[in-house]
């Protein structure tokens, strides 16, 4: 005798009009890395399927990209020449606003946002300019810096603008200098809750952004602390942050519940490189069915309470989608 939990699940239409969490390709946003040159497509070693690419290439990207419904994508930026300070992130000429000038024109019906950081654009490969007496990152000076960044971003023509170095007061700082710069209608969706994680490895290699010495654990969040977690984005909910985030999400499934219960700004969550990686690597090898593994973890982001997922999966998603 049928219990009356199974009786919705005989039927597959049934099965459907039941379904409580549904993925959509409106769900998602796409990552691109983006450097100078022309043609430029290097596929990544330790993320298969995963691009370097110069402007021209992103912008046939974004053609390949709205035909499987995805509209939207965040772009990273990989410069030719770094310093100490991520100079080619506060230029007008730089690679990442030179990017969405360029594929603004091409593409105006796409929603470009960028990260706002200086990891990419250092010589030592931290998140901002360094003070030196303590060997980590001067919080004020580049609260200064993430600022003038956003505003160079906006000009170019920015759609959102995505901080993720975790500085203390960075959304503040961010929107007062977009609004003083007429920019007041800017979105900021901040990575404010983002752990020191060890699933980051395979993006310092394509981003090129592995720090030089140390770690960033002196300024991204502690893995063991659930109730600083929820802090940091009601913290930054306060000062006027738009949509909040999560990174990385596979192992923070419940900070996700907890966010969600918290605020009703949308949430994001960044389904980062090393939870690609190993999806993409455990398929190969044949140990899981890669695209049941890879749907049932993005559909987990969703359950858990994410309105917009950051994923190197969209594509594939999407297609099956």
């Amino acid at each position: 005798m049928f219990a009356r939990f199974r009786r919705k699940r005989l039927h597959p239409v049934l099965r459907d009009l039941v379904r409580e969490t549904v993925l959509t390709p409106k769900d998602f946003i796409y990552p691109l890395f983006i450097r100078s040159g022309e043609g430029i497509r290097n596929e990544v070693a330790s993320m298969p399927g995963v691009f370097q690419m110069s402007i021209d290439e992103a912008i046939k990207e974004c053609e390949t990209l709205k035909a499987l419904g995805l509209k939207s994508v965040i772009l990273f930026g990989i410069p030719d020449v770094k310093d100490s300070v991520g100079s080619d992130a506060l230029c007008e000429h730089g690679i990442i606003a030179t990017a969405v000038r360029e594929m603004k024109a091409a593409h105006p019906d796409m929603l470009i946002v960028t990260d706002l950081c200086f990891c990419e654009y250092t010589d030592h490969g931290h998140c901002g300019v360094l003070n030196p007496a303590l060997q980590t990152v001067d919080n004020d000076i580049t609260l200064q810096n993430l600022a003038k960044q956003a505003v160079v971003h906006a000009k170019a023509g920015a759609d959102m603008i995505a901080p993720s170095g975790m500085m203390d007061g960075m959304i503040m700082a961010i929107r007062e200098g977009l609004d003083e710069a007429g920019f007041s209608h800017i979105p900021i969706m901040s990575y404010s809750t983002k752990f020191a994680s060890a699933y980051y490895g395979p993006f310092r290699d394509v981003a090129e952004s592995a720090p030089s010495f140390g770690d960033r654990r002196s300024y991204q969040m502690d893995p063991a602390n659930r109730r600083e977690a929820i802090l940091e984005s009601l913290e930054d909910e306060r000062e006027g942050a738009d949509i909040l985030m999560v990174k990385p999400a596979l192992a923070y499934l419940d900070i996700i519940r907890d966010i969600r219960e918290a605020s009703d700004l949308p949430l994001a969550v960044y389904n980062v490189s090393g939870e690609y990686s190993m999806l993409k690597m455990a398929g190969r090898a044949g140990v899981i069915d890669y695209e049941r593994v890879m749907m049932e973890t993005l559909l987990g982001f969703k359950r858990a309470g994410a309105d917009i997922i950051i994923s190197y999966h969209a594509k594939e998603a999407a297609e099956l989608l």
